[in-house]
C-alpha cells in the first residue's frame, strides 16, 4: 500500500535527521584524518577578547535556538525556557519556564517573542514575559519564529511557512512548497523587512511573502540539486538570507551563493560555487561565509569575488558567523570564539565561552558578540 502524503513527511523528517546525524559523524571521522577538526595553534593576538556578561537563560541547545536583539534587550530560549536580557548588563529581565520541550525560538518584535515545539505548538508571550496565546503549526518547528508587521511567522517541517496574528494568535495564512526527500539539520532563519516574510526553502529557493496577507511577491533559486541520490541532492538554503540595501543573498549547501538585485525584480546579480552548512552574515560591503569544510571565506558582495579564504579553522564545526565592530567572530564544537580580521581573514584573537559546542548562530551587536552556547547559557563576548 502507498504511504499517505503525511506518512511519506514524517518518514521523510525522521530519515533527514537521521542521515544527517549519521554524515556529520562521518564527515569529522577520525577514520580518514582530512576531516578531522584541525587542533588549534598558538599565535600573537592581536586583540584581547573578554566575557563582558554571562547569564544562564535555561538548559541545553540545538541549530533551532538563536538569540534575537530588539533594541537594548535580547531574547533567548532554550529546550525548558524563555527569557528576556538586557543587552547593556546581562541582567534577566524575565523568564518563562513552558510545560513543553521547546525546538526552536527565540522571536521577537519587543512585543511579542515567541517560541515553538517538537509537536508543532506555538507558544505567545507579552512584553512582561506572561504567556498572551498558543497556536498550533501543521508539524514540528525547528525554524526560530520571525515575529514583526502584526504576525507571528512559523516554517514546519512539512514545507509550510505559517503566520499567526501577533495580538491573538490567530491563524492567518500559509505558504507551502514542495520538499525533497532529505532535508539539512542546521541553524536556518527568516526575516522580516519592508513588510516581507523572506525565507529560504529546503529546495534551494528564497521566497518573499507579503507578511500581511501570505501573497508570494517573489521566488527564484539560489541554486538548484544535482546529484544521483536524495543525499547527493540535499540542496536547502542555510543560515539568513541576507538584505544588503537592493541585493537579497542566499547560500546553499552542495550549491551556490547567489545575490538578487531586489530594486530590478529579483534579477541575478552574480553566483557562485559554494557549499555551507551554517550560512553567512554580512557588514554590508562584504560577506562572510563558512563552507562545507569550515574554511571561512570573505566575498565582495558587489561582484562575488573571493577576498580571501581561511583555512586554520577547518573541520571544527563552525556556527553561523556574526559580525562586530573590530572584526567577524566565529564559534566551533569546544566552546571557543574565533576573531579574523574583516579585511584579510587572518586570526586576531579568540576565547572560550565553555559549555560545548556552539550551534546556534552568533549574533553581532555593537558591544560584542552574542553566543549562545551548548548547556543554555547566553555571552556577550568583546575584543578590545
Amino acid at each position: 500500500m502507498q504511504p499517505t502524503v503525511s506518512t511519506r513527511i514524517v518518514r521523510g523528517s525522521i530519515m533527514a535527521l537521521s542521515i544527517l546525524a549519521l554524515s556529520a559523524c562521518s564527515m569529522f571521522s577520525s577514520s580518514d584524518p582530512r576531516h578531522d577538526p584541525v587542533e588549534l595553534t598558538q599565535y600573537e593576538a592581536e586583540v584581547a577578547a573578554q566575557v563582558r556578561w554571562s547569564a544562564s537563560i535555561g538548559s541545553g541547545g540545538g541549530y533551532g535556538f538563536a538569540p534575537a536583539v530588539v533594541g537594548d534587550a535580547v531574547f533567548a530560549a532554550t529546550p525548558n525556557a524563555v527569557a528576556k536580557v538586557d543587552l547593556a548588563s546581562g541582567r534577566v529581565l524575565w523568564r518563562a519556564n513552558p510545560d513543553m520541550t521547546l525546538t526552536a525560538g527565540a522571536g521577537s518584535d519587543g512585543r511579542t517573542t515567541a517560541v515553538a515545539a517538537g509537536d508543532g505548538t506555538v507558544i505567545a508571550y507579552d512584553e512582561a514575559g506572561a504567556e498572551k496565546w498558543r497556536a498550533r503549526a501543521t508539524s514540528a518547528v525547528f525554524v526560530p519564529p520571525a515575529v514583526g508587521e502584526g504576525v507571528v511567522v512559523v516554517r514546519s517541517t512539512d514545507y509550510r511557512i505559517q503566520a499567526f496574528d501577533a495580538a491573538t494568535g490567530e491563524y492567518r495564512w500559509d505558504v507551502q512548497r514542495p520538499g525533497p526527500a532529505l532535508a539539512l539539520k542546521s541553524s536556518m532563519q527568516m526575516v522580516i523587512t519592508d513588510g516581507l516574510l523572506i525565507s529560504g526553502l529546503p529546495n534551494g529557493r528564497l521566497i518573499a511573502i507579503a507578511a500581511a496577507n501570505g501573497a508570494v511577491q517573489w521566488e527564484a533559486p539560489v541554486s538548484v540539486s544535482r546529484g544521483a541520490t536524495d543525499l547527493e541532492r540535499i540542496n536547502d538554503v542555510v543560515g539568513a538570507p541576507q538584505v544588503v540595501g537592493p541585493l537579497l543573498c542566499g547560500v546553499t549547501y552542495q550549491g551556490r551563493m547567489t545575490c538578487f538585485d531586489a530594486s530590478q525584480g529579483g534579477r541575478p546579480v552574480w553566483d557562485i560555487t559554494f557549499s555551507s552548512h551554517s550560512g553567512m552574515t554580512n557588514d554590508g560591503r562584504y560577506g562572510y561565509a563558512i563552507d562545507q569544510r569550515d574554511v571561512v571565506h570573505g566575498i565582495d558582495l558587489a561582484t562575488g569575488e573571493s577576498m580571501w579564504s581561511q583555512p586554520a579553522l577547518r573541520n571544527r564545526r563552525l556556527a553561523t558567523p556574526a559580525v562586530v565592530p573590530a572584526a567577524v567572530a566565529v564559534g566551533d564544537f569546544e566552546g571557543y570564539v574565533h576573531f579574523l580580521s574583516r579585511s584579510d581573514g587572518r586570526l586576531l584573537g579568540r576565547l572560550s565561552v565553555g559549555g560545548g559546542a556552539v550551534l546556534s548562530p552568533l549574533v553581532g551587536t555593537p558591544a560584542g558578540v552574542l553566543v549562545q552556547t551548548g548547556n543554555g547559557n547566553l555571552v556577550l563576548a568583546g575584543v578590545n
